[in-house]
């Protein structure tokens, strides 16, 4: 019976692709969950870690020392809240493994390409489903400004990058 759970590692900043490689040359599972995105620069990487500074690791304590965890080169430790790890259920990876693959089939994060008065739908947090016109990459474009209408008036709304998408035009 395995006693192997998902946990959350998190990573020194820019530092996800070497601790990923670590544990997986050591024979640990893990997941690292990236998007294909499309630099204005040509230079600049093409994926993009869709939790910065984490990765799930898959393990059974017992067997490993989670203090092998924290001091492996780039990471920094489990994320635990109190004395307690923090724990992912294997469905949440499963949909999360989905969801990544949808973004990257569909052509991954596109945003770097918007232009002010796009139109965008917003498709997470708490104005998903609606319609936007965008505005503005703010601050190392990993949040946007949009303007939503909202009782008949225009008005800015900053959100994740990751949570719109560019509505097609016929």
């Amino acid at each position: 019976m395995s006693l192997s759970d998902w946990y959350v590692l998190r990573s020194k900043p820019h530092k996800e692709n070497q601790v990923d490689a670590r544990l997986r040359t050591a024979g640990i599972q893990t997941y690292y969950p990236c998007l294909s995105v499309k630099p204005v620069n040509p230079r600049c990487s093409t994926t993009r870690p869709y939790f910065p500074g984490y990765l799930f690791v898959y393990a059974d304590l017992d067997l490993i020392n989670s203090g092998s965890l924290q001091w492996l080169p780039g990471a920094v430790g489990l994320l635990q809240f109190g004395d307690t790890l923090a724990t992912v259920p294997d469905s949440f990876i499963k949909q999360l493994r989905q969801r990544i693959e949808q973004i990257n089939q569909a052509g991954g994060l596109t945003y770097n390409d918007l232009k002010p008065g796009d139109r965008v739908q917003i498709t997470g947090g708490p104005f998903a489903g609606y319609e936007a016109i965008f505005d503005t990459r703010l601050g190392g474009n990993e949040r946007v400004r949009v303007l939503l209408e909202i009782l008949g008036r225009l008005v800015n709304a900053e959100i994740d990058a990751r949570d719109i998408a560019r509505l097609r035009t016929n």
